[in-house]
């Protein structure tokens, strides 16, 4: 993602490592990824799971998280200049075999290779980027918000994912105050 990203961009991998005692679901790591793009502690997750697709639904659950899949560099290209959202996930369990890296590596490439919400093709752009508009506008009006969602939240799931201190550290330095309090 470093190598791809937008070059003024700080990146950041919460990703869960062998090193953490705590093993988290793609749920609760949804929940994070919701967590830390309402907080504004970021603005764009890359994340997934085997499929990819679970991570997706489980992402598109969460107030204000547009969550793409992206399974090839044209499905990356298409989701960023298309639908203008703020997470993408991956399939790491499929086919990232000799040629799968150099695929991941490419759906980045492509995901990243020009400023989002551009709209595609060129000759339905302006379109396009009403109708990505219009997508975040019904997720507003049909969704709680996210300070809502986490105090209507299973509490077993918060302690677990509070237990993540990577990103509640991060949430709590630079995230909005609304949820940077929330994980208190």
């Amino acid at each position: 993602v470093l190598k791809y990203a937008p070059k003024k961009s700080e990146v950041i991998n919460f990703g869960c490592t062998m090193k953490e005692n705590e093993k988290y679901s793609y749920i609760e790591i949804s929940i994070l990824v919701g967590i830390l793009l309402a907080s504004r502690t970021v603005d764009f997750v890359v994340t997934g799971c085997s499929s990819g697709q679970g991570m997706m639904l489980a992402c598109n659950s969460m107030p204000d998280v547009i969550c793409g899949y992206a399974p090839t560099p044209k499905d990356a290209y298409l989701f960023a200049q298309i639908n203008n959202g703020n997470a993408i996930s991956l399939p790491l369990g499929e086919d990232y075999t000799w040629s799968g890296t150099e695929n991941l590596e490419k759906t980045i490439e492509a995901l990243f290779s020009e400023s989002f919400g551009q709209g595609y093709p060129k000759s339905e752009a302006e379109r396009k980027v009403r109708d990505a508009e219009k997508l975040k506008e019904i997720r507003r009006i049909g969704q709680v918000q996210f300070e809502e969602f986490v105090n209507i939240l299973d509490i077993s799931l918060l302690e677990s994912i509070k237990r993540k201190q990577d990103v509640i550290q991060n949430v709590k330095a630079y995230g909005k105050k609304e949820i940077s309090d929330l994980m208190k």
